[in-house]
Protein backbone atom coordinates (compact mmCIF):
# COMPACT_ATOMS: atom_id res chain seq x y z
CA UNK A 1 0.00 0.00 0.00
CA UNK A 2 0.71 3.53 -0.28
CA UNK A 3 0.59 5.16 2.74
CA UNK A 4 0.89 8.82 4.17
CA UNK A 5 3.00 9.14 7.37
CA UNK A 6 2.44 12.86 9.13
CA UNK A 7 4.41 12.67 13.10
CA UNK A 8 6.63 15.59 13.72
CA UNK A 9 8.13 13.62 16.11
CA UNK A 10 11.75 12.48 14.49
CA UNK A 11 12.66 9.06 16.15
CA UNK A 12 8.87 7.78 15.72
CA UNK A 13 8.44 9.05 12.06
CA UNK A 14 11.92 7.63 11.22
CA UNK A 15 11.18 3.98 13.25
CA UNK A 16 7.78 3.97 11.68
CA UNK A 17 8.79 4.61 7.88
CA UNK A 18 11.46 2.17 8.15
CA UNK A 19 9.02 -0.72 9.73
CA UNK A 20 6.39 -0.18 7.28
CA UNK A 21 9.34 0.03 4.43
CA UNK A 22 10.25 -3.60 5.74
CA UNK A 23 6.47 -4.77 4.94
CA UNK A 24 6.47 -3.90 1.57
CA UNK A 25 4.84 -0.45 1.72
CA UNK A 26 5.67 2.77 -0.34
CA UNK A 27 5.84 5.76 2.57
CA UNK A 28 5.87 9.50 2.01
CA UNK A 29 6.27 11.12 5.32
CA UNK A 30 5.43 14.71 6.24
CA UNK A 31 6.86 16.27 9.40
CA UNK A 32 4.39 19.56 9.78
CA UNK A 33 0.51 19.84 9.28
CA UNK A 34 0.99 22.02 6.56
CA UNK A 35 2.85 19.48 4.40
CA UNK A 36 0.71 16.87 5.31
CA UNK A 37 -2.60 18.53 4.28
CA UNK A 38 -0.40 19.31 0.79
CA UNK A 39 0.66 15.52 0.55
CA UNK A 40 -2.72 14.04 1.51
CA UNK A 41 -4.06 16.81 -1.41
CA UNK A 42 -1.68 15.40 -4.32
CA UNK A 43 -0.50 12.54 -3.69
CA UNK A 44 -2.90 9.06 -4.06
CA UNK A 45 -2.54 7.24 -0.53
CA UNK A 46 -4.38 4.29 0.48
CA UNK A 47 -3.90 5.29 4.38
CA UNK A 48 -3.27 7.87 5.96
CA UNK A 49 -1.57 8.10 9.59
CA UNK A 50 -1.85 11.35 11.31
CA UNK A 51 -0.50 12.68 14.47
CA UNK A 52 -2.95 15.07 16.71
CA UNK A 53 -0.66 17.42 17.42
CA UNK A 54 1.64 18.81 14.80
CA UNK A 55 3.25 22.30 14.36
CA UNK A 56 1.78 25.01 12.03
CA UNK A 57 -1.22 23.07 11.28
CA UNK A 58 -2.56 20.33 13.67
CA UNK A 59 -3.64 16.69 12.85
CA UNK A 60 -7.98 17.56 13.59
CA UNK A 61 -7.77 20.90 11.36
CA UNK A 62 -5.80 18.57 8.46
CA UNK A 63 -8.22 15.94 9.06
CA UNK A 64 -11.31 17.93 9.15
CA UNK A 65 -10.04 20.27 5.45
CA UNK A 66 -9.74 16.94 4.08
CA UNK A 67 -13.43 15.62 4.90
CA UNK A 68 -14.39 18.62 3.71
CA UNK A 69 -12.56 18.40 0.66
CA UNK A 70 -13.77 15.21 -0.79
CA UNK A 71 -10.41 12.95 0.15
CA UNK A 72 -11.96 9.80 1.19
CA UNK A 73 -8.87 7.80 2.22
CA UNK A 74 -8.93 6.36 5.76
CA UNK A 75 -7.06 7.84 8.80
CA UNK A 76 -5.49 6.46 11.63
CA UNK A 77 -4.98 9.52 14.10
CA UNK A 78 -2.02 9.28 16.72
CA UNK A 79 -2.46 10.65 19.99
CA UNK A 80 -0.65 10.75 22.94
CA UNK A 81 -4.16 12.48 24.34
CA UNK A 82 -6.28 9.30 26.07
CA UNK A 83 -9.09 11.02 26.86
CA UNK A 84 -12.37 9.52 25.59
CA UNK A 85 -13.31 13.15 24.29
CA UNK A 86 -10.32 13.25 22.82
CA UNK A 87 -10.99 10.51 20.70
CA UNK A 88 -14.11 10.81 20.33
CA UNK A 89 -13.37 14.67 18.64
CA UNK A 90 -11.11 12.04 16.15
CA UNK A 91 -13.94 9.89 14.83
CA UNK A 92 -16.47 12.50 14.86
CA UNK A 93 -14.15 14.61 12.46
CA UNK A 94 -13.57 11.98 10.29
CA UNK A 95 -11.27 9.42 12.03
CA UNK A 96 -11.38 5.55 11.09
CA UNK A 97 -9.13 4.51 13.78
CA UNK A 98 -7.51 5.44 16.88
CA UNK A 99 -4.29 4.56 18.11
CA UNK A 100 -2.79 6.02 21.21
CA UNK A 101 1.29 6.61 21.83
CA UNK A 102 2.73 4.74 23.34
CA UNK A 103 2.48 2.14 20.97
CA UNK A 104 3.38 -1.35 19.77
CA UNK A 105 4.69 -1.36 16.14
CA UNK A 106 2.99 -4.58 15.59
CA UNK A 107 -0.79 -3.34 16.70
CA UNK A 108 -0.17 -0.04 13.98
CA UNK A 109 0.78 -2.02 11.19
CA UNK A 110 -2.00 -4.55 11.81
CA UNK A 111 -4.45 -1.62 12.27
CA UNK A 112 -3.07 -0.26 8.74
CA UNK A 113 -3.62 -3.64 7.33
CA UNK A 114 -6.76 -3.45 7.86
CA UNK A 115 -8.05 -0.08 7.03
CA UNK A 116 -6.57 -1.08 3.43
CA UNK A 117 -8.22 -4.24 3.07
CA UNK A 118 -11.50 -2.49 4.31
CA UNK A 119 -11.33 -0.08 1.30
CA UNK A 120 -10.11 -2.28 -1.21
CA UNK A 121 -12.60 -2.42 -4.28
CA UNK A 122 -14.62 -5.83 -4.16
CA UNK A 123 -14.72 -5.69 -7.61
CA UNK A 124 -13.75 -3.56 -11.14
CA UNK A 125 -16.01 -1.46 -12.14
CA UNK A 126 -17.23 -1.13 -15.98
CA UNK A 127 -19.60 2.09 -15.57
CA UNK A 128 -18.34 5.49 -13.89
CA UNK A 129 -20.11 8.43 -13.57
CA UNK A 130 -20.09 12.27 -11.88
CA UNK A 131 -21.19 15.16 -12.82
CA UNK A 132 -23.30 14.81 -15.16
CA UNK A 133 -20.59 12.66 -17.15
CA UNK A 134 -21.08 9.05 -17.53
CA UNK A 135 -18.45 6.86 -18.92
CA UNK A 136 -19.09 2.60 -20.37
CA UNK A 137 -15.00 1.14 -20.11
CA UNK A 138 -16.24 -1.88 -22.23
CA UNK A 139 -18.33 0.13 -24.49
CA UNK A 140 -15.99 2.89 -24.51
CA UNK A 141 -18.18 4.91 -24.80
CA UNK A 142 -18.67 8.79 -22.62
CA UNK A 143 -21.47 10.67 -22.69
CA UNK A 144 -22.55 14.19 -20.36
CA UNK A 145 -25.97 15.33 -19.98
CA UNK A 146 -26.92 12.32 -22.25
CA UNK A 147 -24.96 13.59 -25.07
CA UNK A 148 -22.31 11.39 -26.85
CA UNK A 149 -19.10 12.91 -26.51
CA UNK A 150 -16.28 11.48 -28.81
CA UNK A 151 -12.63 11.49 -27.46
CA UNK A 152 -9.53 9.69 -28.84
CA UNK A 153 -7.92 6.94 -26.72
CA UNK A 154 -5.83 9.18 -24.99
CA UNK A 155 -8.21 11.77 -23.56
CA UNK A 156 -10.52 8.66 -22.89
CA UNK A 157 -8.38 7.74 -20.12
CA UNK A 158 -7.20 11.10 -18.85
CA UNK A 159 -10.93 10.95 -18.69
CA UNK A 160 -11.36 7.81 -16.63
CA UNK A 161 -8.70 8.77 -14.22
CA UNK A 162 -10.27 11.89 -13.27
CA UNK A 163 -13.97 10.06 -12.89
CA UNK A 164 -12.08 7.80 -10.52
CA UNK A 165 -10.88 10.30 -8.39
CA UNK A 166 -14.15 12.67 -8.93
CA UNK A 167 -13.53 16.05 -6.88
CA UNK A 168 -10.55 14.94 -5.83
CA UNK A 169 -7.47 16.67 -7.18
CA UNK A 170 -5.10 14.67 -9.68
CA UNK A 171 -1.57 15.61 -10.40
CA UNK A 172 0.10 16.17 -13.50
CA UNK A 173 2.72 13.55 -12.05
CA UNK A 174 0.11 10.96 -11.56
CA UNK A 175 -1.77 11.58 -15.32
CA UNK A 176 1.75 11.07 -16.68
CA UNK A 177 2.05 7.90 -14.99
CA UNK A 178 -0.90 6.52 -15.34
CA UNK A 179 -1.89 7.40 -18.74
CA UNK A 180 1.82 7.96 -20.82
CA UNK A 181 3.25 5.21 -18.24
CA UNK A 182 6.22 8.22 -17.67
CA UNK A 183 7.73 7.85 -14.80
CA UNK A 184 10.06 10.94 -14.93
CA UNK A 185 8.95 14.35 -16.47
CA UNK A 186 9.07 14.76 -20.24
CA UNK A 187 9.48 18.83 -20.19
CA UNK A 188 6.68 19.20 -22.70
CA UNK A 189 2.82 20.33 -22.24
CA UNK A 190 1.55 16.97 -23.19
CA UNK A 191 -0.66 17.11 -20.20
CA UNK A 192 -2.05 20.27 -20.92
CA UNK A 193 -2.45 20.08 -24.57
CA UNK A 194 -4.32 16.95 -24.02
CA UNK A 195 -6.45 18.55 -20.88
CA UNK A 196 -7.52 21.35 -23.10
CA UNK A 197 -8.52 19.07 -25.85
CA UNK A 198 -10.69 17.34 -23.53
CA UNK A 199 -11.82 20.23 -21.90
CA UNK A 200 -13.37 21.54 -25.32
CA UNK A 201 -14.59 18.74 -26.10
CA UNK A 202 -17.16 17.86 -22.41
CA UNK A 203 -17.82 21.45 -22.49
CA UNK A 204 -19.15 21.77 -26.29
CA UNK A 205 -22.31 23.45 -26.32
CA UNK A 206 -21.86 25.71 -23.83
CA UNK A 207 -21.75 23.66 -20.56
CA UNK A 208 -20.52 24.77 -17.53
CA UNK A 209 -16.08 23.51 -17.39
CA UNK A 210 -16.47 20.02 -16.30
CA UNK A 211 -12.69 20.35 -15.35
CA UNK A 212 -11.04 22.53 -12.49
CA UNK A 213 -8.03 23.31 -12.60
CA UNK A 214 -5.37 24.77 -10.09
CA UNK A 215 -1.84 25.90 -10.77
CA UNK A 216 0.41 23.89 -8.45
CA UNK A 217 -2.04 21.62 -7.48
CA UNK A 218 -3.82 19.73 -10.05
CA UNK A 219 -6.72 18.83 -11.88
CA UNK A 220 -9.97 18.29 -10.35
CA UNK A 221 -13.65 17.22 -12.05
CA UNK A 222 -16.44 18.62 -10.38
CA UNK A 223 -18.59 15.85 -8.70
CA UNK A 224 -21.63 17.82 -8.78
Amino acid sequence: MRILLAEDDDDTRHFVERGLGELGHNVISAENGEDALHLAVTEAVDVIVLDRMMPVLDGLSILKRLRAGGVAAPVLMLTALGRIEDRVDGLEAGADDYLIKPFAFSELAARIQALGRRTAPAAAATKLAAGGIEMDLLAREVRREGKAVLLQPREFRLLEELLRHAGEFVTRTMLLERVWDFHFDPQTKIVETHMSRLRAKLNEGHLPDAIETVRGVGYRLRAA
